[in-house]
């Protein structure tokens, strides 16, 4: 047969009708893989599974970050509405074409002057807002320090830099200290205010001192500071009597006490203007939309308005703490609103976060590898707007469902 020439096949025996099996690479498909994965997740009870809520579930919520109670608060629901009708649903593009608007430009201006800070960048979230941080602070040969108890984000943005990473135990000024007492050259410590696992502080005043001996710039992730510590919820970095200093960078998120979505990197103008000109996640990223904006500016001058909801919310979290302490459970004491509560296993508090879901309370779930300890534990998010009653429901409903020996 010429080599040119095709086999007339049968009717029936086409190469759409050929059997799976024949079809199939003799070694196995490219995704096979992830079977094993995920039976080992399994067995390890490590398995997660995502829960789509109604908007109006009936549960008491202590698994959320919605600290002060302002996500469904009705004049920041109004902000966000009023913002999307004016600027509409998106920002159109990244920030240095058309995303950035004047509603933008405001929010900025009013979280740095809040904060205590020259500047302020408003970011899509977060995650991102420490990614940009870190990579635009750092080049080859820079040394970053890093707590051992770091959130994601910061570790992230440390393996996409340049620079070299030096992970040191938690919490320790000395180590830091002794860090960058090895390296002749740019230097940058980053660390939590509050650390999401457990809810412990970092001791901010002596990393800074630390990080001064050498020269060294300090950037602070205070996720879980902002609208919780210092004046009227001004942020750790203002308790610490940090805020505005020349070597001092931050960066929040707008998600957690603000209700809404977002995050930003707050210090010195020529900082935010650097990371301006050089943040890849800045720069490449579809701007803070309009809604979440407005939402988090409202809710910014709320809190502005009413301090005392950050005070509620530490007492909140401390009432927790000892009263299921005293009940015999093992938690680490709050220094914001995060309360710890650890489980004897990973399959132990995942049974225990669905009982509890079970009798009407959402907690959440920390394990292995989301915590560098490798504890399991429950995790309680104190929220300024809980009533007394709310709070004995909650305390009762955790130690009725806590797992026996």
């Amino acid at each position: 047969m010429p080599q040119d020439s095709a086999p007339t096949l049968p009717r029936d025996s086409s190469p759409a009708a050929a059997p799976a099996e024949a079809r199939r690479p003799a070694h196995g498909t490219a995704f096979d893989w992830i079977d094993e994965a995920r039976e080992e997740r399994r067995r390890a009870g490590l398995v997660r599974t995502l829960r789509p809520r109604p908007a109006d579930h009936p549960h008491l919520d202590l698994a959320g970050n919605d600290y002060l109670g302002l996500a469904r608060h009705p004049e920041v629901t109004r902000g966000a509405a009023a913002a999307a009708h004016r600027w509409g649903a998106g920002a159109t593009g990244s920030r240095l074409v058309t995303g950035s608007t004047e509603l933008h430009a405001r929010l900025e201006s009013e979280l740095a002057a809040f904060c205590g800070f020259e500047a302020a960048l408003v970011l899509s979230s977060g995650y991102t807002a420490n990614l940009a941080a870190v990579t635009a602070l750092t080049a080859a040969g820079t040394l970053v320090v890093s707590d051992a108890g770091n959130h994601a984000s910061l570790i992230d943005g440390c393996r996409l830099s340049r620079a070299r990473t030096e992970v040191v135990p938690h919490a320790d000024p000395e180590a830091v200290r002794a860090a960058l007492g090895g390296h002749d050259g740019r230097a940058l410590a980053v660390t939590d205010s509050v650390f999401s696992v457990d809810g412990d502080a970092a001791p901010l005043t002596a990393l800074a001192e630390a990080c001064r001996t050498r020269g060294a710039a300090l950037l602070v992730d205070d996720a879980h500071g902002l609208g919780v510590l210092g004046e009227g919820g001004r942020g750790a970095l203002s308790a610490a009597g940090l805020a505005g200093d020349a070597d001092v960078v931050t960066t929040v998120t707008l998600s957690k006490s603000l209700g809404a979505q977002g995050g930003a990197v707050l210090g010195p103008a020529r900082v935010i203007e650097h990371l301006v000109n050089t943040a890849r996640s800045f720069i490449f990223d579809t701007g803070l939309a309009p809604a979440a904006a407005g939402g988090a500016l409202t809710a910014l001058r709320v809190l502005g308005r009413e301090p005392q909801r950050a005070a509620r919310a530490r007492q909140v979290a401390r009432t927790l703490h000892d009263r299921l302490t005293a009940a015999g459970l093992t938690a680490v004491r709050p220094d914001a609103a995060v309360v710890s509560v650890r489980a004897p296993s990973p399959e132990a508090a995942v049974g225990w976060a669905a009982d509890c879901r079970a009798a009407g309370l959402l907690v959440g779930c920390f394990r292995p590898p989301s915590v560098p300890d490798g504890i399991s534990r429950l995790r309680l998010t104190a929220r300024a707007d809980l009533t007394d009653d709310q709070l004995d429901t909650a305390v009762d409903t955790i130690l009725a469902t806590a797992p026996t020996g």
